[in-house]
Parts: C-alpha cells; structure tokens; sequence
C-alpha cells in the first residue's frame, strides 16, 4: 500500500500481499537452484534507487475510489490515524495506482499521482512527512531528538512499500510452512529477472503462491506476487515499470509544505511509556506485541480493542466494503480476511472469515 507503517491496522497483513504486472518476454538465463536465488536476493546490497511503481488489485472489493482518500473529511486535524487514513487505505485496495518512488539509504520518498492531485511521503532521518494536495493538508511525525532513539521506531525507508521493501519483510520471515522454487525467467522494467515462487503448504490459507522477482544482476526484488489459492491470475500488483539505480537528487527529500497547506505535528510515540499509542504501528500500549494464533500462513493476528482508534471501528467506510456476521463485521478479499468484532477487536489473516469468527470466540 502506499502508506507508511503511521497508518490504521485495516491493512495489517496486505502489506505482503502485492503482485507485479505481466512480466515482459521471457529470457534465459543461467540456471540457478532455488537457494541460489532467495541467496541472491538475500544478499542484495542496492542502496539508491528510484522508478515508477504500478499498483493493481482485484481482490473482490467494490472500487472505493469515489470515497475519498487522504484529503476526505477528517483532514489532516485528525492525525495519521483519522478516518482519511482509513478512507485511504481501503479505497488503495481496489483499482490502479502509479506512484513514483526516490529511495537513497534511509531517506525515501513515494509520490502517488492522482487524477489532478498528489500525495507524497517523505521519510528521512529528520522524520516523515505525509501530504495530500488536493486537501492541502500534512501530517508531520518528527524524528526523536531527545536521546531516547531506542525508545522510539522513525519510519523511514523501509517503512515505503516499494517492491523490494515488500520483497525483503516477505523473505525474512520465511519458515518450514513453505516451499521455495524457481519460475520463469523474464523481464521487469527492462531488466532480467529470476522468479522465485513461494508455495504455502497449508491449504488452510486463502494464499495459492507467492512470486517475487529477482534482478539477475543485483539481486534487488523488482515485484512481488501473490496468486489467490485456485486462481491463475494475481490478485493483488505492485512492481516496477521504470527503474533507475541511480542515487536520486538529495533535493526531493527536502520537503517543504506548500503555502497554506494545514500542518498538523504528531508525536513520534514512546513505546516505554503506557498508554502513548497515537502512533497505531507503533507498539501497543502496553509494550506487549499484537497477538498471534497459529502459525505460517493461516496464522491471525488478533489486536486488542483498547488498541484499536476509535476513528477505525466507527468508520462509516467500513459498512460499505464490510458485511456483517456473528459477531462483528468483516472484510473479505480473495488474499485477506478482516474481522471487526462487536467488542472492539480486530482479527486479520490471509485466511477465510469463518476462521475468523471461530478464533474471536475461541474455539
């Protein structure tokens, strides 16, 4: 998605579901086992970088373009937690996006282009900047500046979905529940790649395969792609039409709001500090991790109601992609399942809703 780790847990869990477009013409290229590749990919050491990313879905959601995205009611007054965070996050679940990525170290910045607008996020060591032209607001999340750096988590350029970010926090959490092999040698922006297919072994996820494509030269992933069990077809693009490795101009991550544009500052949250949970990607009040039950690719992460901001559970947006069943309600796609519960409880897994419901009354 084309939202830093600031955003509303609704996307928890998508941020691994993103697949490239067609590949172009096949290649050949030496032969290369499995290991080869997740190695080759692993040790893949490219820094700077920038391009145009496509983002494409079908996921089986209505298209909620016309909702509203950053710029919708809520403003930016209300923080990165606000009703447009939601609007945005979901209506980035259906149809097609562009955006233009810079990445260099640490600083990154994302420019989604929209029809007549533009959204941007700037991460870099002083902080992160999320802007919306069409509302002519901002949210600024400033750096720690006090010494206690280790208490907090500034997103920076990781925390952009580019192809690679996508790639590589898939790849890290790789574990037995799945099997690695390799694809069909093509092309991706222009460069040749090799593809690795991560197979689930568990038929009790909604996740038929995983590709991510490896460039053949430096190992950087340029797209990523989940298939939905018993489809053919991805449900779910993100990859690279164009790509530079050059280092990108220093001056773009710069950012300065344009004149009268509403600023609002937010807090960069203390997770030693109870309670301080602005910041809904960053740890829970309590220090304690969301919990997770089950494991590899049916596992669900479950994120207690007193985490949960109330911008979310009452979101009006919510009834429109949300159906309702026992319980609470919930989002279904073909990749992901989302369950909010009556009590305030957010359940989601790449898994079907029935196993929700059964896991938010505990059996």
């Amino acid at each position: 998605m084309w939202l830093p780790a600031v955003v509303v847990p609704v996307v928890i869990g998508v941020g691994v579901l993103a697949v490239p477009l067609t590949a172009g013409a096949a290649v050949d290229l030496p032969d290369k086992t499995a290991a080869e590749v997740l190695e080759l990919a692993q040790a893949a050491d490219v820094t700077a970088f920038s391009g145009t990313v496509e983002q494409s879905s079908d996921l089986g959601l209505p298209d909620l373009s016309s909702l509203g995205t950053l710029g919708g009611s809520g403003g930016a007054s209300s923080g990165a937690a606000s009703g447009t965070d939601i609007s945005s996050a979901l209506e980035l679940l259906t149809g097609s996006h562009t955006a233009r990525v810079f990445v260099d170290g640490t600083d990154a910045r994302l420019q989604v282009l929209d029809s007549l607008a533009e959204r941007d996020v700037v991460a870099t060591s002083d902080g992160v900047w999320i802007y919306d032209s069409e509302s002519a607001s901002a949210t600024h999340v400033a750096a720690p500046a006090d010494g206690h750096a280790a208490a907090k988590k500034a997103p920076d350029a990781a925390d952009i979905p580019t192809p690679s970010a996508v790639a590589t926090e898939i790849l890290t959490t790789l574990d037995p529940s799945t099997t690695v092999s390799v694809g069909t040698d093509a092309t991706v922006a222009g460069r040749t790649v090799y593809e690795l297919i991560l197979t689930p072994k568990s038929a009790d996820t909604l996740v038929g395969s995983v590709a991510i494509d490896v460039d053949s030269a430096t190992g950087l992933p340029l797209g990523v792609a989940v298939t939905a069990a018993g489809s053919d077809e991805p449900a779910f693009s993100l990859a690279f039409s164009q790509l530079s490795l050059d280092a990108p101009d220093a001056a773009l991550f710069d950012f300065t709001p344009p004149a009268g544009t509403t600023v609002t500052e937010q807090p960069l949250p203390d997770a030693a500090r109870p309670g301080d949970h602005d910041d809904v990607a960053a740890p829970q009040g309590d220090g304690a991790e969301p919990t997770v039950l089950g494991t590899g690719w049916s596992s669900i992460v479950e994120i207690a109601a007193s985490e949960v901001p109330a911008e979310l559970a009452d979101s009006p947006l919510l009834d429109t992609a949300a159906e309702a069943v026992d319980g609470g309600r919930v989002i279904s796609t073909t990749l992901l399942s989302v369950l909010f519960t009556d009590d305030g409880r957010i359940l989601a897994g790449a898994v079907p809703p029935a196993a929700l419901e059964d896991a938010a009354a505990g059996r």
